[in-house]
């Protein structure tokens, strides 16, 4: 009688439904996986080592290339460490604005969630719809900082500067009409709260049309409950943060637990799932999607009625105005120290964590009184995350494992740090 033996084969590196460049080495018993081994290291940059060679500003771009559908994020991370080393406050205003971009990254991060997960399982229209509404998030970075995804927009201290009186508008082209011009135009005629505003009034309405795509949709449940299993206890020893621990029914969120910059003061609820399963995580980030409005709505009313500075006026941290820079010698040098030299941070070590997207981003740094960091080490989410694959896929179909990836929601910039 012929011999049955398991088999081996790779799913990746290069493959639509990786999120990356994962190369998983898969055992198998026929369709069903006994080992999924998860590869890394293709995507690697040494971001906290290059963070060792520049100035403590210069390493802040780096954080948008880290996990690259969350940037501002990242952003938010290391600038509490070092505003940590610094012992320096931050303006409420430019808190309330961190705050407003954290959840719009959010929203950000889990529209090309959904997308992506949905394509993976054959729901082509969800990943249409997500982009749709991602474009409106990309042009409020635009108007803040001048880029669609790489921002660099938050700075120790605070913002690099405050809200934009008016946003970026269509012109009129060979390919556009006026007519067409002034439609897309339409919520774009105010300030930039005014378009955001607008993007919360009309965003809750596009997630009702994900959850009517999506929800109740047979072939979805299908494919989703009662894949990936993870128990509360398991999730906790697995270092799940984010939505995947809160799917598996623990209610751990550092905005409420630890709250940081003005979440204490706003009004949010936590979702919480019960099975731990595939559904129940895309349920819980659903949910979030709309928590995220709800948070954005409330800094917008902020910011209308509370105008004041949006950086710290320590000028061996942040630089003084132009207007002062030209006219006085004192604010002329602290320009031109703080951006050849850069600022020089006391000697000590700092970690500081937020709820990014994808659950606790952390960022440690040791200084020793230099102008560049002596050490970095970033905890990434998607890193305990992904090392949980063998643990999830173990007797499921290997069809199955294109939703588990899809439900992990990995990028492996943050992965291959």
């Amino acid at each position: 009688m012929a011999e049955i033996r398991n088999y081996t084969m790779n799913l990746g590196p290069q493959h639509p439904a990786a999120h990356g460049v994962l190369r998983l080495v898969l055992e198998l018993d026929g369709e069903v996986i006994m080992r999924a081994d998860p590869h890394i290291g293709m995507l690697h940059r040494a971001t906290e080592k290059l963070a060792e060679t520049k100035t403590w500003l210069q390493a802040l771009p780096y954080m948008d290339r880290l996990d690259y559908m969350s940037m501002m994020a990242n952003e938010h991370a290391y600038c509490l460490a070092v505003e940590r080393l610094l012992g320096i406050e931050v303006p409420v205003r430019a808190q309330y604005i961190r705050v407003m971009f954290d959840e719009i990254t959010r929203l950000l991060n889990h529209l090309l969630w959904i997308g992506a997960h949905g394509l993976d399982l054959g729901a082509m229209t969800m990943f249409i719809y997500a982009f749709r509404e991602r474009e409106d998030l990309f042009d409020m970075y635009e108007a803040v900082s001048g880029a669609r995804m790489h921002a660099a927009y938050y700075r120790p201290g605070g913002v690099y500067r405050d809200l934009p009186d008016s946003m970026p508008r269509y012109d009129v082209s060979r390919h556009r009409s006026a007519r067409t011009a002034g439609k897309l135009n339409e919520n774009r005629l105010g300030s930039m709260l005014d378009f955001v505003e607008d993007f919360t009034n009309r965003f809750p309405r596009c997630v009702d049309d994900y959850e009517t795509l999506l929800t109740d949709n047979r072939i979805w449940k299908q494919r989703t409950v009662g894949i990936g299993v993870v128990p509360p206890e398991m999730a906790l020893n697995l270092g799940f943060t984010g939505a995947m621990l809160r799917g598996s029914g623990v209610e751990w969120d550092l905005r409420r637990k630890q709250p940081y910059a003005v979440y204490d003061r706003l009004d949010f609820d936590i979702p919480v799932g019960v099975n731990g399963d595939c559904y129940d995580r895309y349920l819980v980030r659903v949910e979030e999607m709309r928590q995220s409005n709800r948070i954005i709505k409330q800094c917008v009313k902020w910011l209308r009625e509370n105008p004041g500075p949006v950086i710290t006026d320590n000028h061996k941290v942040a630089p003084p105005s132009r207007v002062e820079m030209k006219s006085n010698m004192e604010e002329l040098i602290h320009h031109f120290k703080l951006f050849t030299e850069g600022m020089h941070v006391p000697e000590g070590e700092a970690y500081a964590a937020i709820e990014h997207p994808k659950g606790e981003f952390g960022i440690y740094v040791i200084s020793d009184g230099a102008n560049m960091p002596y050490r970095m080490k970033i905890r990434a989410p998607g890193f305990a995350h992904l090392s949980s694959l063998g643990y999830m896929a173990k007797g499921h179909m290997l069809a199955d494992a294109v939703a588990i990836i899809g439900t992990l929601d990995i990028v492996f910039g943050e992965i291959d740090r």
